[in-house]
């Protein structure tokens, strides 16, 4: 389980998360972490990444402050995939991905070529394995990255954004993919996303964070209402269930925002 006790954390002199607190979240259940833009999401995860020091407060993993430990134990325990991925190097798919399960050695032992195969059959992209990564499509290096990260056999699977360079067939894919894998592996799955839609249907929990503070927590359908929607993201909006029995957010029109300087 994951437990936030009074996180406050940003850069330099500018707070971004201030005392933030939330769980404990089980393990082997995907949570969606939403937001508006600017909410402190991003540096959310990357403080449980360990890319950020907090100013204060705790990070428990299976009830271990994983804040104040080595570098070397988090990384671990964490996997984390960024917005943003590095630039593409001469390496091929299927050794990116075994470079990936050195970083750091695991507990366990460092998975073959043949683990390394079949993360990338899990996600629908062996055809890719011996083609070289500044060959591929943004969509394309965002599964390597996502294989690069399951390889590892992480406690804690921190996702920033991970649809964003996908069409709409590989976005539910990967979500099934996660949702498999995070069962199947009991881990604790974070993903920010910016779809309400994809996170009512496919998460089994979300925190939504506004200006750097926890608003709600719970079930998909009990976080994501027409007086959330109206409060956190200014919109005039319906939550309606569709033909198929899925829930789904329709938007009538924007509410006019607070003059907050922002």
């Amino acid at each position: 389980m994951l437990e936030i006790r009074h996180l406050s954390v940003g850069y330099a002199r500018h707070p971004v998360i201030r005392s933030l607190s939330a769980g404990p979240l089980p393990s082997g259940r995907i949570i969606a972490l939403l937001g508006p833009n600017g909410s402190g999401k991003s540096t959310l995860l990357k403080a449980l990444a360990g890319l950020l020091r907090p100013s204060s407060g705790q990070i428990l993993l299976g009830g271990a402050d994983i804040a104040r430990g080595s570098p070397a134990h988090r990384a671990r325990q964490v996997a984390y995939l960024p917005q943003s991925l590095p630039a593409a190097v001469h390496l091929r798919v299927l050794e990116s991905v075994l470079v990936a399960a050195h970083v750091p050695e695991p507990a366990g032992g460092v998975p073959d070529a043949g683990a390394a195969a079949d993360v990338l059959h899990r996600l629908g992209i062996a055809p890719l394995a011996m083609r070289y990564l500044d060959e591929l499509s943004g969509g394309q290096k965002q599964l390597v990255g996502l294989a690069q990260a399951l390889i590892r056999q992480p406690r804690m699977l921190l996702l920033d954004e991970p649809l964003s360079a996908l069409d709409l067939h590989h976005q539910w894919h990967v979500m099934d993919v996660l949702a498999r894998e995070t069962r199947q592996h009991e881990l604790t799955t974070l993903v920010v996303l910016h779809d309400l839609n994809m996170a009512l249907q496919r998460s089994d929990e979300v925190l939504l964070i506004h200006e750097g503070n926890l608003v709600a927590h719970g079930a998909p359908a009990v976080v994501i209402t027409p007086g959330v929607l109206a409060d956190v993201y200014q919109v005039k909006a319906r939550v309606e269930t569709g033909s198929q029995g899925f829930p789904h957010i329709l938007i009538d029109s924007l509410l006019p925002r607070e003059t907050t300087g922002k």
